[in-house]
């Protein structure tokens, strides 16, 4: 239950303004879906293989490559975000969301430079570092920033942006590598590459109209400018007395973590609540890596390739346009259907079956045409519901988990962390399924389906319901200790004291239903009665 003073719940179209901003700070995930998706099918086009493969009779393709490279283009993107993740909480304590994504563009705008101009594969390891670390800033920045500026009912569809702009971001780059994969010579590569360049350029101009956070801005000190920030966010979606409300409760929320503050970030992330904060939060972002997404991203072409299934290049672009489905209906879903535990199980079960079921289909029969179309269709399944449920609830879950002043360090080191294991993922993955070596192919779904099963346990036991709740109340229940299953009876008070405060200060008084009344001043000097 929420607390006794309320806000009102107001619709996407009220708050178009904010939907609108939020929207445009998360184009910045789509470089990850872009590049994710035209780097794995790179690895199955001849035009690229002939210039950082080597001609192979014996392969489908033609043309073969050598693991170790396949590995290190696809693991030292995730690295280069690992790192730029991890350093995000430094970063945060001098400046803003905006510099940050700034910052990112330009580490694209190089990156990408490298990776066209070069045939060498020292270089296109830079060029691969360089726009991991790109990565890592848009997605930690962008992801707290649209946290930490949607309103408490919206937070979840708002931040769930990322999933939404990720999959938009593997439609084109399946779709653009599916139209170059043609042709033999560099451009068959490069074309996919060079898109890589516009998003950054519309989010660079884009951002000059993007508020910075309000509760950075607050944290910071610059308490005019957070007002104004918030200000411009809300809009008319409600009455001016409900952004003061909202206002006071962020004042509020930074006063006590100011009481609660003891040393830099990194360390008080361990420390009282916030160590059991952190924790889920960690645990949120690793069950992204342990339901076998990053897996399939990055190696799907070539799994599909070889499984004999001939077409894989419009089987991925299929996969894709599911998955961006999976999205749009997750979405749904987290706002009007289920809480956040609700469909992250739900999530996690449906892809383990999933990765279950192509594995027991290739250890029956590994080479039949049967086999093949079950790959697929489970394959399809498996998107579905990883970007409907997983997918586009672990991002509003993780961001809201963790407290104001800590968000850039925890959601950067949890990111850090899914960089890490999607780059453990990327580097092991080859040893399972090349014919070179383990062989294990689609059995490598064995694993994927145990992982799934632990992750179910996990949000079972351990993930609290947070819909609905404001960022400030959920420090409050944290910091109560509440245990996982009381949650949503948990009666928070920092409304109605923001209240208090607000009343106090413009003699506005919001009542526990949501009605207001203005105090008036008796003949004595004190507020008494309403009108």
């Amino acid at each position: 239950m929420s607390s006794h003073v309320t806000i009102p719940e107001t619709s996407l179209w009220a708050n178009r303004k904010c939907l609108l901003l939020c929207c445009l700070v998360s184009t910045a995930n789509m470089q990850y879906g872009f590049d994710s998706a035209a780097v794995g099918a790179l690895q199955a086009m001849p035009g690229f293989l002939k210039v950082f493969g080597y001609e192979d009779p014996t392969s489908p393709l033609g043309y073969g490559i050598d693991s170790t490279f396949q590995r290190l283009i696809t693991s030292l993107l995730t690295l280069g975000s690992f790192l730029s993740s991890l350093i995000a909480g430094s970063f945060s304590a001098y400046l803003g969301r905006r510099q940050a994504l700034w910052l990112a563009c330009i580490l694209n705008a190089a990156a990408v430079a490298i990776q066209i101009a070069t045939t060498n594969k020292g270089v296109l390891y830079l060029g691969r570092f360089l726009l991991g670390l790109a990565n890592g800033f848009f997605v930690t920045f962008s992801n707290v920033y649209t946290a930490e500026a949607a309103p408490a009912h919206l937070r979840g569809v708002m931040v769930a942006l990322f999933a939404y702009w990720v999959n938009i971001g593997s439609i084109l780059g399946a779709t653009v590598d599916n139209f170059t994969r043609v042709h033999m010579s560099k451009a068959s590569y490069q074309i996919p590459l060079g898109c890589l360049y516009i998003v950054p350029t519309i989010l660079a101009i884009g951002l000059f109209f993007v508020p910075e956070s309000p509760r950075w801005l607050l944290h910071k000190g610059r308490d005019s400018q957070a007002r104004a920030s918030l200000n411009k966010l809300r809009g008319t979606s409600v009455e001016s007395q409900y952004i003061e409300l909202e206002w006071a409760e962020m004042v509020r929320g930074v006063e006590e973590e100011k009481k609660l503050e003891k040393s830099i970030g990194f360390l008080d992330m361990f420390r009282g609540s916030d160590l059991r904060r952190t924790l889920l939060c960690y645990g949120m972002i690793g069950c992204q890596t342990a339901s076998g997404i990053w897996f399939l991203i990055g190696y799907q072409t070539y799994f599909l390739a070889l499984a004999g299934i001939t077409k894989s290049f419009e089987f991925s672009v299929m996969n894709t346009v599911i998955g961006f489905i999976g999205v749009n209906v997750g979405m749904v879903c987290i706002r009007h259907v289920f809480g956040r535990r609700s469909i992250l199980m739900i999530g996690a079960t449906a892809c383990g079956l999933c990765q279950l079921a192509s594995a027991v289909a290739y250890t029956v029969n590994s080479g039949s045409t049967t086999t093949g179309k079950i790959l697929v269709a489970f394959t399809a399944i498996f998107y579905f519901f990883y970007n409907g449920c997983v997918g586009a609830a672990s991002y509003p879950v993780a961001t809201e988990l963790v407290s104001s002043r800590l968000r850039a360090w925890t959601v950067g080191t949890a990111t850090s962390l899914g960089y890490i294991l999607a780059w453990l993922v990327g580097f092991c993955s080859p040893y399972f399924i090349n014919p070179e070596d383990l062989n294990w192919g689609p059995k490598y779904g064995y694993i994927w389906a145990a992982s799934n099963a632990i992750c179910v346990v996990f949000f079972f036991f351990f993930m609290p319901e947070m819909k609905g709740r404001s960022l400030e109340e959920l420090d409050e229940i944290f910091q109560a200790k509440t245990p996982t299953w009381k949650f949503t009876q948990f009666q928070c008070t920092i409304r109605d004291e923001a209240a208090f405060d607000m009343a106090e200060r413009t003699g506005v008084r919001i009542g526990k239903e949501g009605e207001v009344s203005e105090q008036v001043e008796d003949r004595n000097g004190g507020r008494d009665g309403s009108v």
